[in-house]
């Protein structure tokens, strides 16, 4: 047998895989300190708006209602602010990008 030679045998084998060091890098990470100036901002100004809705909404809406729907509702309430603040201490939290 006599071999064949392919003049585009390079795309025989398919294509070749990107290595991260190819890639453009981009600075998408902001420096930690800011991140937490910004989460502390958004966390005070979340527990000021959500005291005030939940308070305004109790006011409201449970004048009359007995006094452990006011207490299941402010419990409630009480913990319900967490979920919100979780996720920015989350995203406060992540770890710098390295250098």
């Amino acid at each position: 047998m006599q071999n064949k030679t392919y003049p585009f045998a390079a795309c025989r084998r398919g294509p070749t895989p990107i290595r991260s060091k190819d890639l453009p890098t981009r600075k998408t990470s902001m420096p930690v300190r800011l991140r937490k100036l910004i989460g502390t901002i958004i966390i005070i100004i979340l527990v000021v708006v959500y005291a005030l809705a939940a308070t305004t909404f109790a006011s409201l809406l449970l004048g009359a209602a007995p006094w452990w729907v006011h207490l299941a509702y402010f419990f409630f309430t009480g913990l319900l602010w967490v979920l919100p603040a979780m996720l920015v201490i989350k995203w406060m939290e992540k770890p710098a990008n390295p250098r």
